[in-house]
């Protein structure tokens, strides 16, 4: 995809094969580093909702009389018909379930998961637990209030994602659109825009709006990426 942007991109805005062929090694390389922001924003989120899931079962598990250990054991099969054998939460309950059985304290697994997970809500969860855990307490209630708060916060982000899924849309569009107006100016007037691309001054005007688009992009996505 990074090649392929670079192609676009050389082509567009400087009409030049060499270019082109110099750039598409760099953007084969760059694009993965930059794509990898985006792809753990993606899996962080579906670890969120899917721990959202997993501990509002076990507080139902523990509301009907369960230790949290015993609730751990009864959430994993309702989690694996939820998301999946593969899923990166239930893979994690597993371990934990393992830990367990092996006489692991149950708070120190969760915070072993939660670390590796890099996830707020996870972290923030396992410390309450843990606190809880240690010092006494109402364990049942502690899981319930902890679940709501994670399950609001989760639903507030969701708003925040469907009233700007509108506006994400519109910004992708106008991401393609220098692209469409300059090929379809080319295809159609194919000597309109030879100054551009044959002077030194073209070509200065056309990498400004290149680094403009780029600016723009950045910016937009700094914009819509709105976190609670």
């Amino acid at each position: 995809m990074g090649a392929v942007i670079c192609l676009a991109a050389a082509y567009t805005f400087y009409r030049s094969l060499g270019l082109s062929l110099i750039l598409m090694p760099a953007g084969a390389l760059i694009f993965p580093v930059l794509r990898k922001g985006a792809l753990k924003e993606k899996r962080d989120w579906r670890m969120r909702q899917e721990f959202r899931e997993a501990i509002w079962l076990m507080s139902g598990f523990m509301s009907a009389g369960m230790s949290p250990e015993n609730a751990l054991m009864k959430t994993i099969p309702e989690l694996e018909g939820m998301f999946g054998a593969v899923s990166v939460t239930v893979r994690e309950f597993k371990r934990m379930a393992e830990g367990v059985r092996m006489n692991v304290s149950m708070e120190k697994l969760l915070m072993d998961y939660a670390l590796r997970s890099g996830i707020d809500d996870i972290r923030n969860f396992a410390e309450v637990f843990a606190i809880v855990k240690r010092n006494g307490g109402n364990m049942r209630e502690i899981v319930e209030k902890t679940t709501d708060v994670i399950r609001d916060k989760m639903t507030v982000a969701e708003e925040i994602m469907n009233m700007t899924a509108s506006r994400r849309y519109e910004q992708n569009i106008m991401n393609l659109l220098p692209f469409v107006l300059i090929l379809y100016i080319d295809i159609s007037s194919g000597d309109y825009l030879n100054v551009m691309y044959e002077s030194p001054a073209g070509r200065i005007v056309m990498t400004f709006c290149l680094i403009l688009l780029c600016v723009s992009y950045i910016l937009s996505q700094k914009i819509l990426n709105i976190r609670v």
